[in-house]
């Protein structure tokens, strides 16, 4: 079941709306399968930490561990309603058909996000068991190495003179951060590319940001321009590796540098916590990723969207 009247959407990525200048240079990043495996996981541990604390909140949550992932359900049209990590550990039928009882039981759509990169043997698997592509997504990767820490130093301090100042959120402004981002999302820029895969109503996106904005390892930031509070984006740390997401900026403040400034601000804050790389996911032909890019993200691989309907005649079958 699906949200009916879609007002607004959550990228898992960035909601970049302004040119960024190309102040960090472009270095190829090439994904491994080990690279990548890092990287799957921390985004199956971003999953299960939002269930764990939906679940906390008193929800009805299933968490299903699966191949060396996860797949999660939380109520109808939760943006975390997916399987991830499939493709880097053994999976065979016998296990897919134990997580597909379980979310037939619960009348609920399955979800996986299959990294390209990732052992094909998985994708034969679900494609042969009905499971229709619905779309891609792109993982995007910047090494944050000693030239990007100099690029940033300067841009940082370029940011400042201009009258853009990013923080931390306080714990009194967490409501803050989630308003303005919600707000941001609900006015994104169009792009170029194909539609996006999912949607969702501004309550759904300010429900989900109250949850995720205590999980472990989680970081919000502020943007003021001139003062005024102008954007916020997020972070999350897990194991050297940064994830940027939840960033958007507010209508009257776009173009004038603020996604820029939000997305130095949280690399260095990444480099001084000791990460030595930086992720991000956006929609294929996006503003997001045209911004990323130029500020020197390389493409590691995409990720198949693949779906399968509820089967509730199977329940008790």
């Amino acid at each position: 079941m699906r949200l009916r009247r879609v007002t607004s959407r959550i990228p898992s990525g960035e909601n970049n709306d302004e040119a960024m200048p190309h102040d960090i240079m472009n270095r190829m990043l090439m994904a491994s399968r080990t690279m990548a495996s890092r990287i799957e996981r921390a985004e199956c541990g971003t999953i299960l930490d939002f269930a764990g604390m939906t679940e906390a909140r008193g929800a009805d949550v299933v968490i299903h561990r699966i191949g060396g992932g996860a797949a999660v359900f939380a109520g109808p049209g939760q943006p975390f309603n997916k399987v991830a990590g499939l493709g880097f550990a053994d999976l065979d039928a016998a296990s897919l058909d134990e997580m597909e009882r379980v979310f037939d039981a619960r009348d609920a759509e399955l979800r996986v996000e299959l990294a390209t990169i990732a052992d094909p043997h998985a994708g034969r698997l679900l494609t042969q068991r009905g499971y229709e592509l619905a779309g891609y997504e792109n993982v995007l990767g910047l090494a944050l190495d000693a030239a990007v820490v100099d690029g940033l130093t300067t841009a940082l301090e370029d940011d400042v003179a201009r009258g853009i100042i990013v923080s931390r959120a306080t714990g009194e402004e967490t409501r803050l951060w989630i308003e303005t981002v919600a707000d941001g999302f609900a006015h994104l820029d169009q792009f170029d590319g194909p539609p996006p895969t999912e949607s969702f109503e501004r309550d759904t996106i300010v429900d989900v940001f109250s949850t995720s904005s205590g999980t472990p390892g989680m970081a919000l930031y502020l943007a003021r321009r001139d003062g005024a509070v102008a954007g916020g984006g997020a972070i999350r740390i897990s194991d050297g590796l940064a994830q940027l997401a939840g960033a958007a900026t507010l209508p009257p403040h776009r173009r004038r540098g603020v996604q820029s400034a939000l997305l130095r601000a949280r690399l260095m804050d990444a480099v001084r916590q000791g990460c030595d790389l930086a992720v991000v996911t956006t929609e294929p032909g996006s503003k997001s990723q045209q911004n990323v890019q130029r500020a020197g993200f390389t493409l590691l691989y995409a990720r198949a969207v693949l779906v399968r309907a509820a089967r509730t005649s199977a329940v008790g079958g």
